[in-house]
C-alpha cells in the first residue's frame, strides 16, 4: 500500500513538473510572439550607400517613405517624383529612403558606386540611399519581410517601386503599388496625414 501511495506521488509530482514546464514554454511562446507583434519599423536598420548605417530608430518622429529602387527600369524615372517629395517635405518631417535592388529583372547594377553615381548624374539623388538588397523572398531585407507579414503579400512589392510609408511612430501606415506615382495625390495625402500625427 506504502508503495501505491509513493508511486501516486510520484507520478504526481512528475505530472505537476511537465505541467509547470509546459506552462513556461507556453509563456515564453507568448512573450516571444507578443514581442513580434510589438515589432515596428523603428527596430530596422539597412547598410548605407555611403557607409555606415542607416537606424530607422535615428528617423523616429518622421515620416519614412521606404522604396524599392532600380537604375535600368521602365519606372527608373520616378527618381525624379521622389527627389520632388524629399526636397518639399524634408523640412517638415518627411525621409524619403531608397533601397535599390536587382530582384525585379536584373535591372540594378551590381556595384553600390554606380547605382549612387547613376543617381545624383541622372536625377540629383541626395536623398538617404541603402546599398543594394533583396526586398523579396527568403533572401529579402527584414524591413521587407516584416512589412510583407504586417499588409500580406497582396501588398508586397510586385515590381521595382514600391512605396511603403512609415509614420512617425514607426508603423506601416501605407503601401503603394509600382504604378503609383511618388506624386500622386494619394502617396501625398497619407504623407501629410502622417506628418499631422507627429
Amino acid at each position: 500500500m506504502a508503495r501505491k501511495i509513493r508511486t501516486f506521488e510520484n507520478g504526481m509530482r512528475n505530472l505537476l513538473k511537465s505541467g509547470l514546464c509546459g506552462l513556461i514554454c507556453l509563456m515564453i511562446g507568448n512573450s516571444a510572439m507578443a514581442s513580434d507583434k510589438a515589432m515596428n519599423a523603428h527596430d530596422f536598420s539597412f547598410p548605407s550607400i555611403d557607409g555606415g548605417e542607416i537606424n530607422l530608430a535615428d528617423y523616429r518622429g518622421k515620416a519614412v517613405l521606404v522604396v524599392n529602387t532600380a537604375s535600368m527600369c521602365g519606372y527608373t524615372p520616378q527618381y525624379t517624383g521622389l527627389q520632388a517629395l524629399w526636397s518639399d517635405y524634408r523640412a517638415v518631417g518627411l525621409i524619403v529612403l531608397g533601397v535599390p535592388s536587382g530582384d525585379f529583372g536584373g535591372q540594378e547594377y551590381a556595384d553600390d558606386s554606380e547605382i549612387k553615381d547613376f543617381c545624383t548624374v541622372n536625377f540629383d539623388v541626395d536623398f538617404p540611399m541603402t546599398t543594394k538588397q533583396s526586398v523579396r523572398g527568403d533572401d529579402a531585407h527584414p524591413f521587407f519581410k516584416w512589412a510583407e507579414a504586417e499588409l500580406g503579400s497582396d501588398q508586397a512589392p510586385k515590381w521595382n517601386f514600391h512605396k511603403y510609408l512609415v509614420d512617425p511612430n514607426g508603423n506601416l501606415v501605407a503601401s503603394f503599388a509600382t504604378r503609383i506615382k511618388p506624386e500622386d495625390d494619394a502617396v501625398v495625402s497619407a504623407i501629410k496625414e502622417a506628418l499631422a500625427g507627429a
